[in-house]
């Protein structure tokens, strides 16, 4: 009799396979989101439906006139690439198409996607016409990058069974699905991933005014009263970004229930964002260290990243991916090959008298 049978020894039982998780949370390095409830907040206030869907209006026509024709067609959308700052809704954009299709969404992300076996996991399982969302696509490593080409062109994917002179290869037919990736970084993106996407939408900052009306309706999905100008006075300090604007929406009601007010009125919203360290142009702290880093520190600038990145202590990628885009849009720092500048509008707003060098003439126009 063998161990295994022994009565005073049950039979051994085979440790159940290991299986890797596909499926990694949207966002979750994100520095904006600071905790797991944050992000629970940010995606139940995510519309689902365009109709719903406040600003980007020129990309939203162009992917609704796409996601009409596919169902017209009853053909899988075309590979779509969002682009563009964290907290604008390419995830919310992503979500809306595949609820417009009726098509099941699955999200991971590129550094998620380790193994050629994570991908073909992946594209296995997927049905006909459903959405495969893949955010931070420019982080996928070179080989599952290359095994994702046949997939998205002729929707098959190659595996080698066996070892050596005995290696073959067997091609596997997937289902005709969509991928949506998602990038903060489309100059990190390789020529042949890029020109496999059917369409490339550019989603750009937004108006006050829109983040207004995002904020009025998240309000109201959260019941909570405010006021316009109150709505409108956190749409100017969010930084163009929603996701910013639903978080200061959520500080704003801890205010408010800790004070005893039933309605957020604009008093309350400029006390509360002051305290919060968030100033009329919506820079925290964090913004404000960076800008008086390169003013005090460097004279102004120029300044390389790494050094930036080692005087601030943020990594290069959160200056350059969550600080620098917003900062370099609304012209408070210029980027030269010599490094990063401060221009004159970062001196007025921290009120700072500029102090002029050689490299930094020709920018003041002096």
């Amino acid at each position: 009799m063998s161990f295994d049978q022994d009565e005073k020894h049950p039979p051994r039982r085979r440790k159940k396979e290991e299986t890797f998780e596909l499926e990694q949370p949207v966002n979750a390095g994100d520095p904006t989101i600071s905790s797991m409830s944050e992000r629970k907040l940010c995606d139940s206030l995510r519309p689902m439906d365009f109709a719903s869907y406040v600003g980007q209006r020129a990309e939203v026509s162009n992917i609704q006139v796409f996601v009409k024709a596919a169902m017209m067609r009853q053909e899988p959308l075309c590979h779509l690439l969002l682009s563009g700052p964290p907290g604008l809704g390419k995830t919310t954009m992503a979500q809306i198409c595949a609820h417009e299709l009726g098509v099941n969404f699955k999200a991971t992300s590129g550094p998620a996607i380790e193994k050629k076996g994570d991908l073909a996991g992946l594209l296995t399982s997927l049905e006909p016409r459903d959405v495969l969302f893949i955010d931070e696509i420019h982080r996928l490593n070179a080989v599952i990058e290359e095994n994702l080409y046949p997939a998205m062109e002729d929707f098959a994917f190659d595996v080698v069974i066996g070892e050596g002179p005995g290696a073959r290869s067997i091609k596997l037919d997937l289902a005709k699905f969509t991928l949506i990736g998602a990038t903060t970084r489309p100059d990190l993106l390789t020529n042949p991933l890029r020109d496999r996407f059917g369409y490339t939408a550019w989603l750009e900052y937004y108006s006050p005014e829109d983040l207004a009306q995002i904020v009025h309706r998240s309000a109201k999905l959260l019941g909570i009263a405010i006021d316009e100008d109150a709505e409108l006075e956190i749409g100017m300090r969010s930084r163009g970004t929603p996701r910013v604007a639903n978080t200061l929406l959520s500080r704003l009601r801890d205010f408010a229930n800790v004070r005893g007010e039933h309605v957020i009125s604009r008093k309350l919203a400029d006390e509360s964002l002051t305290m919060l360290g968030v100033d009329c142009a919506g820079f925290d702290r964090t913004h404000r260290r960076f800008l008086r880093t390169i003013i005090e520190k460097f004279d102004g600038g120029p300044v390389g990243l790494k050094t930036l990145a080692a005087a601030t202590g943020e990594h290069e990628n959160t200056i350059e991916d969550v600080y620098e885009p917003y900062l370099i849009q609304q012209g408070f720092i210029q980027r030269t090959p010599s490094g990063r500048i401060a221009t004159r509008r970062a001196y007025e707003h921290l009120g700072v008298e500029p102090r002029m060098t050689s490299n930094q003439r020709g920018l003041f126009g002096e």
